[in-house]
């Protein structure tokens, strides 16, 4: 029984390792859309979420059958239900991905930006495509450090989300009615994008360690993994 369940949870691994290779072509692939003005990018983000959504339901369907089959207890269990949350996780961020490119799309072939505002969400961009290559790797080696780094560094967009708002607000900045209200949904798609991220690696920090992934890590602390 142990090899089936091992040989099966081996299976589940796998689709989860391509559900954050595909968040992470998400991620990118809606970067290119917004500040490029590229509509064969966004498109490509709008049509791939539907194998993010049909890998999420196998992932789920096959811990179910796992939990109902083999009974897993302790670090088994933890595995399982971890492995639902983040599969639940990603469909979530790809639909996020979904949202920016479809409001690129949207506004093809302006940008729904003013010109102003790009700088910061080339930063925000910038910031999400390394927690993505991040993600991935995390993933794949079940690695708490970088996961510990994913939630400790969060911070950084936030802060660069909190200057969308400053954009929206600034009276000098000439925008539409339009720009601004995509300026705060989009800067907002982007925040939410690394939240869970933050999501995830909390349940990876759950995995290797059995630390609570609700509880969230002093800023002050050295490290949260000995």
């Amino acid at each position: 029984m142990r090899v089936i369940f091992n040989e099966e949870m081996q299976a589940v691994a796998d689709d989860l390792d391509h559900m954050a290779q595909g968040v992470r072509k998400a991620i990118r692939g809606a970067g290119e859309a917004l500040l490029n003005a590229d509509v064969e990018a966004a498109q490509t983000v709008i049509d791939g979420d539907a194998e993010l959504d049909a890998r999420k339901d196998s992932v789920v369907d096959q811990c179910v059958r796992l939990l109902a089959k083999q009974s897993p207890v302790a670090t088994d269990l933890r595995v399982v239900v971890s492995t639902m949350r983040l599969a639940t996780t990603f469909e979530r961020m790809g639909d996020l991905a979904k949202h920016v490119a479809e409001t690129a799309r949207r506004t093809y072939p302006a940008s729904p930006l003013p010109d102003e505002a790009k700088g910061v969400f080339e930063q925000m961009q910038e910031f999400l495509d390394a927690t993505s290559d991040d993600l991935v790797s995390m993933l794949a080696d079940r690695d708490a450090k970088t996961a510990e780094r994913i939630i400790l560094e969060d911070d950084k967009l936030d802060a660069m989300h909190q200057k969308t708002f400053a954009l929206a607000l600034d009276e000098s900045v000439e925008m539409s009615r339009q720009q601004m209200i995509d300026v705060v949904l989009l800067g907002r798609f982007l925040e939410r994008l690394g939240d869970h991220a933050v999501s995830a690696a909390r349940q990876v920090v759950f995995i290797v360690s059995g630390f609570d992934p609700s509880k969230e890590p002093s800023r002050d602390e050295e490290g949260m993994i000995d």
